[in-house]
């Protein structure tokens, strides 16, 4: 237990942080909106370029494991989406962006540290075989779907162009296609942009946190408390039991068992919040979901950890 407070306890005092500055008035909404626009448009795609163009794709994935977690991950966004149209009879555009946070599990922030913890750095190569392709199947997944909600009535060509155009119009996707791009080509980037863009790194997590902390005071959760309670259901207790039976089925080796197992267990990410306000549909649920879940998961997480061993 207290592995997973030293953990996620910073985590909820930069969040705290955020939401106190902007409640007391020490940082004023717009300054909020300022650091959640650098955050999304600039420092977690550059996050994201630089982790992927550094990442070893030599590695043999395996690929029982990646079926379970994504079969997983697919299931508990159609879920997330089913479930906000028949039970809270939301929008579609709505439904898509709380399903989205059933489907993005914290993979980095919090999915990283806890299992180093737990099984040393020697048993994180699941995590990276999953991190490797997380934001480009959420992303992709997610953008897909919304465009296709959004384009009702369009033709079949005119919908391609409107999901090609969402695709690669948004600069988290447009980071990832870039460190794939770096990746698979082995380009040498210069020493002077690795550095500056590990400045702007070192940024991005910290500025995302805050920035959700500044949001929440914006959008209270009334109204969306059932809502709210079904995501984390979904993200902290189905997802996981969906990779256990998937991964069970396919033989996964145990550590890479355990890596899915407890990835998929971890709370909606900040990135959650990120697809819902591209989109300006579902924040209030994104924004509490990921708050709610992340509290929550001090106890299910140490759940899973004690059913894995």
């Amino acid at each position: 237990m207290q592995t997973l407070l030293d953990v996620i306890l910073p985590v909820f005092l930069v969040i705290g942080f955020g939401y106190v500055s902007v409640w007391r008035g020490l940082f004023p909404v717009a300054g909020v909106d300022g650091v959640l626009r650098f955050a999304q448009s600039f420092a977690v795609p550059c996050l994201l370029f630089q982790a992927i163009a550094n990442l070893d794709l030599s590695a043999s994935f395996n690929a029982g494991l990646l079926i379970s977690f994504y079969t997983g991950a697919a299931i508990c966004f159609t879920l997330g989406m089913i479930g906000a149209r028949v039970l809270f009879k939301r929008e579609w555009e709505d439904c898509v962006a709380i399903g989205f946070c059933c489907l993005f599990s914290n993979s980095v922030l919090l999915g990283l540290p806890i299992s180093e913890r737990a099984y040393g750095p020697e048993g994180l190569t699941g995590n990276y075989m999953i991190i490797a392709l997380h934001s480009p199947f959420c992303y992709g997944l997610g953008i897909t779907v919304m465009e296709v909600v959004r384009s009702r009535g369009q033709s079949g060509l005119a919908l391609v162009g409107s999901i090609g155009n969402a695709m690669f119009h948004n600069p988290l996707v447009i980071g990832i296609l870039a460190g794939f791009a770096v990746n698979l080509t082995n380009f040498p980037i210069p020493g002077v942009v690795d550095d500056a863009l590990s400045l702007i790194v070192r940024a991005a997590l910290p500025a995302a946190l805050f920035a959700l902390g500044g949001v929440l005071i914006q959008y209270k959760p009334e109204g969306d408390f059932k809502a709210i309670a079904m995501v984390c259901c979904i993200a902290l207790m189905v997802h996981p039991a969906l990779v256990w039976i998937i991964g069970t089925s396919l033989s996964v080796p145990p550590d890479l068992f355990r890596s899915g197992v407890l990835t998929a267990a971890m709370a909606p990410g900040f990135n959650a919040y990120i697809f819902a306000n591209i989109y300006g549909r579902g924040k209030r649920v994104a924004a509490s979901s990921a708050l709610v879940a992340t509290g929550l998961s001090i106890l299910t997480v140490w759940l899973w950890l004690a059913v894995l061993g």
